[in-house]
């Protein structure tokens, strides 16, 4: 139980990126959207290096005991999935879309997870699709204000990477892969094809 609090709290530092990047233009500090892109580039490549180091050379640190679930022993971890997600909308999308979409995946995720029962599902109950709903809902609206079709798209999105699960052959795609992406494109679909 504590480590599993240790990964969601883990999982909500994310946030702090967002939470960077609007501070630094609110203050007019130096970090525009084309800085903030190259940052979480540099950022995923940092856990893709990582990850390789980890299951190609052997990489044995304390610390993926703990912040890691056993089926991620031989398989990308879920840290790395995440910042490569986060910095996959970050370079395709606008901030409005991009924004929303990360913290869906590093507050609306945790939440979510905290009211699952932690058994794999093909679906998640209706309690948990729910509250994954609502919460990116929330988390969308002050970005996408002025369209709000588009804030209810993204919280689709989410909640179906959240509370669907997909394989491929005998692996799992991680929600931490897919929430953001999901999440990011819904919403861009309804801002082009909607009408306001």
């Amino acid at each position: 139980m504590a480590d599993e609090l240790k990964r969601r709290l883990v999982h909500a530092s994310g946030s702090g990126l967002v939470a960077l990047y609007l501070l630094a233009n609110y203050l007019e500090l130096p970090l525009s959207w084309v800085r903030f892109q190259a940052l979480m580039v540099v950022l995923a490549t940092g856990t893709l290096v990582l990850e390789f180091i980890r299951l190609r050379i052997g990489l044995d640190w304390r610390l993926y005991d703990v912040l890691t679930r056993e089926y991620e022993q031989d398989n990308p971890a879920g840290y790395c999935l995440y910042m490569t997600s986060m910095a996959i909308v970050v370079v395709i999308f606008d901030p409005h879309v991009a924004l929303p979409a990360m913290l869906m995946l590093s507050l609306g995720d945790p939440i979510s997870g905290a009211l699952s029962d932690d058994r794999l599902r093909q679906i998640k109950s209706p309690k948990v699709l729910a509250t994954m709903f609502v919460v990116s809902t929330v988390i969308a609206l002050p970005f996408l204000y002025d369209r709000p079709v588009a804030a209810v798209a993204a919280a689709v999105g989410a909640t179906i990477a959240d509370g669907v699960t997909l394989s491929v052959r005998t692996y799992i795609i991680d929600d931490n892969l897919t929430i953001p992406i999901y999440a990011a494109v819904l919403a861009w679909v309804a801002l082009e094809f909607v009408p306001a």
